[in-house]
Formats: structure tokens, C-alpha cells, sequence
């Protein structure tokens, strides 16, 4: 009698290695693992993935390259719209799972399987990324969720591999990692209450840099394509280089508290060193080469795309219609940044750029303007708050 076939994503973790158990010995299905790489995996760690899925039982293992299309069709905008939840997280995590189900889903397809599965909790946010794209793209396909299903602590997870004896270093597995392009998430016993911080152990890259570094970073139409006069074929292998630059001194880590999509609050560690620079160096430039209202406009753009993206929704044609706005922004958006990267903090020291609307040759704030002379100002001002005055004249006549 043939078993019938699950597609799990699989990433090599304590949950997904618990669903491959759980799936084959207490269910007795045909497991086909799926490994996305969004960035994140060295070959060697890919490799590594495979092995460990091969000896933990599947019938085959399959890992899929997205990462340049993952930078294309997300990354970029986050860029372009400086990006981050709760003025704090860079979504590492949040655009990539869309990516990554999307690429499973696809896969799952030619392999017509009867169950598609995910080793997501019931608390978070990747179930229902994971289950609407799974759902769209296979509506046949019945959705299996070990870990969400049974409500399984890490705890029991453990327990139940070493009943069947999984050789796992389980004292890293105490630690939630997922990496990705755009950075690491990192969740654990310190993140599950409103208090507490991960201990340096917990963090994927140990901070063993302690001199200071000068760093400067190239933009052209808003995407970097230089990393100290280096320059890069394509931004994702920037961004890469970017991290192994800043990683090892602790930049770009921080502890994201925010809504679930399911109305809870949660709270979640990550490292994220490259995405951090970049926005910041991007913004830096946008400051100074953008009008105002190019700024203001395009916030609340980006805020909204930020939103509806983290909620699974990168499908919506609205987002189509946002990332036209963002990218026509990006014309002018060329030039350096630099900063200085020390310790577990970084310095912003400034910006160079053809497009600087900060020219001297306008005046210099608080000193000097070449463009126009005091009485010019006086009518302005008088004319800018006509408005104001007659409001309050007014107002005071009948009060």
C-alpha cells in the first residue's frame, strides 16, 4: 500500500525536525521536505540541511534558490520605504515567509501531494502567512500543524526527539533561529514575557570585533550597490557582505515587541545588522536629497505597505500600486553614506551626493542665504500666516 505524501517546509530546526517525526512514525506519511533559501544559508549549511533531513527520515529533501527574486519582489521596497515595525524591526521574518510559502506551494504542486505541512506554532504569525498562500495555491491539499495542533512546548518537542533517539544539540535548540537575507530572528524563554533579554550565547553571531571601523556604503536610484568602493553585481550580495562586515560587532540587534496578526501581543530578538545600516544610510540620503512632502508622502506609503506586508497580504494589488510610488521616488536617490561602526553601536557621520539639496549655494541654515534678502522674508512671512492672523482677529473680535 503506497503512503500518502506531505510537502513540510523544512528548515532543519526543533519544529520542523519534530514534524518529521511526528508526520512519518505517528502518522506513517511520505515526507517530502523543502528547504527555501532566502539568503540565509552558506552552501555548506544547506548542505548540512539535507543530511539532517535524509537522517531523520524523509524520502526526499528538495532546497530551492530564492533569494535574488526574494530582494527583487520585497527587499528593495522595504529599502526604498526605511521600513521598520514599530520604529524598531526591520521585518526579517515577515517578508520572507510570504516568499518562502509562495516557493513551497509552487514546488508542492508537481508533486500533487494530499497534506502540505508547517511546523508554526498557534501563537504566531507564520501559521496564517503559511496557511493562506498554502490554501490559494493548494486547495486540496489538507494543512497539517503538528506544533499548532497539539499545542507542544519546546520542552516537549525535546522530549519527544530523544524518545526516539534524535541526536540534536538540544541546548541550542532553546533558541527559536531563523535567518534570513534581511536578518535573524531570534526567540526563547526571555521573549515570551514583557521582560527580559537574550544572553550573549543566545545571539547567531558572537561580537568579536572591538576596534573601530570606518564603513562606507554606495547607493544608486536608492539600492546599495557599493560597500567601501566596492562594487557589487547585484544589491542581495551587498547586503550579504554588509552583515559579515557589521554582524561580529553586535550592530543591529534589539528585541521587537508588536501585534500579532492574530491580536496578541508578542515579542521577538533579532540581529539584523546589514538591514539596519542600510535603512539608516538610505534615509540619511533621502533626507537630504527629497523634497518634504516627497518624505512625508512616501512615509505613509511605506508605513501602510510595512503593515500589510507583515500581515501576509503581499499578494493585495495594492502593493503593486505602493511600490510605484516608492520606486519613482528612488530617481535621485544616488550617493554615500558613512559611519563609523564600533561596539554594539554605530555612528551616522554623514552623507555625499550630486542631488544634496543641503548646497551652499542656497545659504547655510542659520547663518547665511545667498537666494533671497531680508524684506523678501518679511513678506513671505506676512503672506504664510495671513491665514493664522485673521483667524485669531477674528476670534478675539467675538469672544
Amino acid at each position: 500500500m503506497n503512503k500518502k505524501k506531505v510537502v513540510l517546509a523544512y528548515s532543519g530546526g526543533l519544529d520542523t525536525s519534530y514534524c518529521v517525526k511526528y508526520l512519518s512514525e505517528e502518522r506513517g506519511l511520505e515526507i517530502h521536505s523543502v528547504l527555501v533559501n532566502t539568503g540565509g544559508f552558506s552552501q555548506q549549511e544547506l548542505d548540512e540541511v539535507e543530511k539532517r533531513a535524509y537522517a531523520m527520515g524523509v524520502t526526499s529533501h528538495k532546497t530551492i534558490e530564492e533569494t535574488s527574486n526574494y530582494y527583487s519582489s520585497v527587499i528593495k521596497y522595504l529599502i526604498f520605504g526605511n521600513i521598520l515595525k514599530n520604529s524598531t524591526y526591520p521585518l526579517s521574518v515577515s517578508a520572507e515567509r510570504v516568499s518562502q510559502a509562495m516557493a513551497i506551494a509552487k514546488y508542492a504542486k508537481t508533486l500533487n501531494p494530499e497534506y502540505i505541512a508547517h511546523g508554526s506554532t498557534g501563537a504566531g504569525n507564520d501559521q496564517v502567512r503559511f496557511d493562506m498562500i498554502f490554501q490559494t495555491y493548494l486547495p486540496d491539499a489538507e494543512i497539517i500543524t503538528p506544533i499548532r495542533d497539539m499545542r507542544l512546548s519546546r520542552e516537549e518537542e525535546i522530549a519527544y526527539l530523544k524518545s526516539k533517539g534524535v541526536d540534536m544539540d538540544f541546548s541550542k535548540s532553546a533558541y527559536s533561529i531563523n535567518k534570513g537575507l534581511w536578518g535573524t530572528s531570534v526567540g526563547g524563554k526571555e521573549t515570551l514575557t514583557s521582560k527580559g533579554y537574550l544572553p550573549e550565547e543566545a545571539w547567531p553571531t558572537q561580537v568579536t570585533k572591538t576596534v573601530e571601523e570606518d564603513l562606507e556604503l554606495g547607493f544608486v536610484k536608492g539600492e546599495l550597490k557599493s560597500i567601501n568602493g566596492k562594487e557589487f553585481e547585484h544589491p542581495f550580495e551587498a547586503i550579504q557582505a554588509l552583515e559579515k562586515i557589521a554582524a561580529p560587532f553586535g550592530i543591529g540587534r534589539d528585541i521587537h515587541v508588536g501585534d500579532t496578526i492574530i491580536g496578541i501581543k508578542g515579542r521577538v530578538g533579532f540581529e539584523a545588522s546589514a538591514a539596519i545600516l542600510t535603512i539608516k544610510a538610505h534615509q540619511a540620503l533621502e533626507k537630504h536629497i527629497l523634497t518634504k512632502w516627497q518624505i512625508y508622502w512616501k512615509d505613509q506609503v511605506a508605513a501602510f505597505y510595512g503593515n500589510w506586508l507583515h500581515e501576509g497580504q503581499f499578494m493585495d494589488p495594492v502593493m503593486r500600486d505602493l511600490e510605484s510610488m516608492m520606486e519613482s521616488s528612488q530617481k535621485y536617490v544616488t550617493g554615500k553614506a558613512f559611519f563609523k561602526l564600533l561596539p554594539y553601536r554605530y555612528q551616522l557621520i554623514g552623507i555625499e551626493s550630486e542631488h544634496d539639496l543641503m548646497s551652499a549655494k542656497f545659504g547655510n541654515y542659520g547663518e547665511m542665504n545667498n537666494a533671497w534678502t531680508g524684506d523678501d522674508v518679511k513678506g513671505f512671512a506676512k503672506i504664510f500666516g495671513n491665514q493664522s492672523a485673521i483667524y485669531h482677529q477674528v476670534n478675539q473680535e467675538n469672544d
